[in-house]
């Protein structure tokens, strides 16, 4: 399992969100620049993270975008799930891939089978909120 540019900037972005928030709306310009990440490409990242109802966007003046929901409410696994194809760590436990055909003398399949449960059960433990306060805790102690 490899985490795309697309999810490590939709976490970025996220983050971004819930340590600004403060019930307006945040333009695109302020989180690209912020994040050091081009707004082309911020634009389609954004527009997946609002069709998926995770993010709110206003266009106009004091447009931008905002979290729908608490920071506490998010957790990174539901981010890398909608951005990424899989976290699978096997192609055949990718959703929606075929049956595999030698699953029943596989040796190895209860092992990638619990390397998956670790993997979602690890990330869907990991709030935006505890992003935000793990970072400034070592903020804090620089």
């Amino acid at each position: 399992m490899l985490i795309s540019t697309r999810g490590r900037y939709a976490l970025r972005v996220m983050v971004d969100l819930a340590e600004h928030r403060n019930g307006h709306y945040v333009p695109l310009k302020e989180i690209a620049r912020r994040q050091g990440i081009s707004e082309k490409y911020l634009e389609s990242i954004i527009k997946l993270l609002v069709r998926a109802g995770l993010l709110t966007g206003l266009r106009g003046k004091g447009g931008g975008y905002r979290l729908n929901r608490e920071a506490a409410q998010y957790t990174v696994g539901e981010i890398l799930r909608l951005t990424e194809d899989s976290l699978a760590p096997v192609a055949c436990l990718e959703p929606g891939a075929s049956p595999c055909a030698r699953a029943a003398q596989c040796p190895t399949l209860g092992m990638w089978q619990g390397l998956d449960r670790l993997i979602r059960d690890y990330l869907d433990t990991i709030t935006l909120d505890a992003l935000l306060q793990s970072y400034a805790e070592c903020v804090q102690s620089l």
